[in-house]
């Protein structure tokens, strides 16, 4: 099996990414940088996303697995003391996979050219420093509301724990393929109206957003990767055909997860 490791940078991070090298290709496991069976994130979920989009291009042969080396990682799901047991499991266990669904958001211009496909882990934000978004939402091709406000975020189920929370959005399991649109600060008055509740929308359902008004630039990120794009006519949002693979050892369950990092007290 061919492996990579993809550290976080600190210290820590990098003794470790040392260690499972070199433990694992004495186990006579190959170390593969371009396209390894299995990617081995040392760091935080930030770590985890790096490793996500530095190996998009072989989501359907890859899988990734986590070590957190600071707080506990959504998606980092071992301990700096347990690196050892790792090591063997991944040189001696088969392991089994879960795969995920995952955000595509596809950005056009205004001139019909040039078109930008992109996927998210977690989710893409909108927002613009000129004034208020301003947005046509259009949902399964049929005007659904105007939308005036800060920004929108559209999350991934895996990414539903994530800035989709922090707006108040809904934790969706991520075994449903579906996708969530979570409003920033809305504008409602007597004028303007959204629906004002996050909305989740299921694999067939695609998300058209068109902006209104006069020109700007939107900051647009996905996952935490930033630009600024000028021109644009539409961004379409919909479950991607593509799915993130996760690597399993041992059971993992997602609302042990969500307990363990929103509502469990170590002090109790």
């Amino acid at each position: 099996m061919k492996f990579g490791i993809v550290s976080k940078g600190d210290e820590r991070s990098n003794r470790i990414q040392a260690t499972m090298k070199q433990y694992l290709t004495d186990f006579n496991l190959e170390y593969d940088e371009t396209n390894p069976d299995l990617v081995i994130s040392v760091g935080g979920d930030g770590t985890f996303l790096e490793a996500f989009h530095q190996y998009i291009h072989c989501l359907g042969s890859t899988s990734f697995i986590g070590v957190h080396t600071g707080h506990l990682g959504f998606y980092a799901d071992w301990t700096p003391e347990e690196v050892e047991k790792l090591i063997i499991e991944i040189a001696k266990t088969p392991f089994q996979i879960v795969e995920y669904p995952l955000l595509e958001v596809t950005i056009r211009d205004r001139d019909g050219g040039e078109e930008n496909r992109f996927l998210a882990l977690n989710e893409t934000t909108i927002k613009t420093a000129e004034g208020s978004v301003v947005f046509d939402v259009e949902i399964k091709g049929s005007h659904f509301e105007t939308f005036r406000g800060d920004g929108l975020c559209i999350s991934t189920p895996s990414g539903s724990t994530a800035y989709n929370k922090a707006l108040g959005g809904g934790i969706i399991h991520p075994s449903l393929e579906a996708i969530q649109l979570t409003e920033m600060a809305s504008i409602n008055n007597r004028v303007f109206r959204t629906i004002g509740s996050p909305l989740i929308l299921p694999k067939h359902h695609t998300c058209m957003l068109k902006p209104l008004g006069n020109k700007r630039t939107f900051l647009i990120a996905i996952d935490h990767f930033t630009k600024n794009y000028n021109n644009v006519k539409s961004i379409q949002c919909r479950v991607a055909k593509e799915l993130v693979r996760f690597a399993r050892f041992r059971p993992f369950p997602f609302w042990d997860r969500v307990r363990d990092s929103f509502v469990a007290d170590d002090d109790v």
